[in-house]
């Protein structure tokens, strides 16, 4: 019988490239991931990988067999799933992972009331970005990904991964409290065409800035890049610019900042969705988590359709 997880490994060195970068998603040397493989190929009769200069690259055989892996690896969760259904106190543990303003607004809330239900679970929590959180799923190192649908995303056909709509929210301006705009109960985004704006640099936060102000006329002047949305809170407290945050993310109640909600063609908005392995969805841990993390969906956004 053909060993899952080297058909596991098959598909990741496909997916990241490399047998070391592979390796390294799953907590393994090399050469334990090569010899692994060679185990495989020897199983199955037909080579799997072969010389390409200093790297390898995956045979015909390969790719024939990674087209049926993806079915493979889902009945596998499925089955897992409904092992997992046949034990009596199941205590995890459940491991989550999402973006920041994820973990803050949505992770962090439906962790809490797992706990709370049942204080003998085990839950993880990680924050990173969509990209690694789609690697972590893939490496089997996390069970629920809330993830934003950004490029690096896996699509909604990806054969390897379960991803559903969380939420819809809609992004505010927050600018200065004393500010013009901030004595309005609507504006528009191009009312503050004129400021200067802070941008948190290196995500998709400054992507969704600079194409929703190109959307609305004009080119943002990016006086100030931070990396942490508490940070965009100082700066707009103290009057250094305005900014676009989404409303899951918050900062200090007691810091003289104002959100203002947009009007207009086109207002910018976010979806955010939950990922999981196929056929994992139907897990008994995997099943309480998604459901706390649609019951932690605060009133200032909109649930998706179940």
């Amino acid at each position: 019988m053909i060993d899952l997880r080297r058909l596991h490994m098959l598909r990741l060195v496909h997916q990241y490239g490399t047998v070391t970068s592979a390796a390294e998603a799953m907590h393994l040397t090399p050469s334990a991931v090569s010899h692994h493989l060679r185990e495989l190929a020897r199983e199955l009769k037909v080579p799997l990988l072969e010389p390409q200069g200093r790297r390898v690259r995956l045979t015909p055989a390969a790719h024939l067999l990674i087209g049926h892996a993806d079915g493979l690896l889902a009945r596998w969760e499925e089955a897992l799933a409904d092992l997992e259904s046949h034990r009596a106190g199941a205590a995890g543990p459940l491991r989550m992972c999402g973006f920041t303003t994820a973990v803050s607004g949505l992770v962090a809330p439906a962790a809490g009331a797992l706990l709370r239900d049942d204080p003998d679970l085990v839950v993880e929590v990680r924050e990173c970005d969509t990209d690694e959180a789609v690697g972590l799923l893939a490496a089997g190192e996390t069970d629920i990904a809330v993830i934003e649908p950004t490029p690096g995303a896996p699509p909604a056909g990806d054969p390897r991964f379960d991803r559903e709509p969380l939420l819809e929210e809609a992004l505010d301006l927050i600018v200065p409290a004393g500010h013009p705009l901030a004595l309005r109960d609507r504006v528009r985004l191009e009312d503050a065409a004129g400021e200067p704006w802070i941008s948190v640099h290196g995500c998709a936060h400054h992507q969704q800035v600079m194409a929703y102000c190109a959307a609305a006329g004009f080119t943002p002047r990016i006086a100030h890049n931070v990396t942490t949305w508490s940070v965009i809170w100082a700066l707009v407290a103290n009057g250094l610019g305005v900014s676009l945050v989404p409303r899951l993310a918050g900062g200090q109640a007691d810091q003289p900042v104002v959100r203002v909600p947009l009007i207009g063609d086109g207002v910018p908005k976010r979806r955010v969705l939950t990922c999981v392995r196929r056929g994992g969805r139907g897990h008994p841990l995997v099943a309480r988590g998604l459901r706390a993390l649609r019951d932690a969906v605060p009133d200032r956004c909109v649930l998706a359709a179940a």
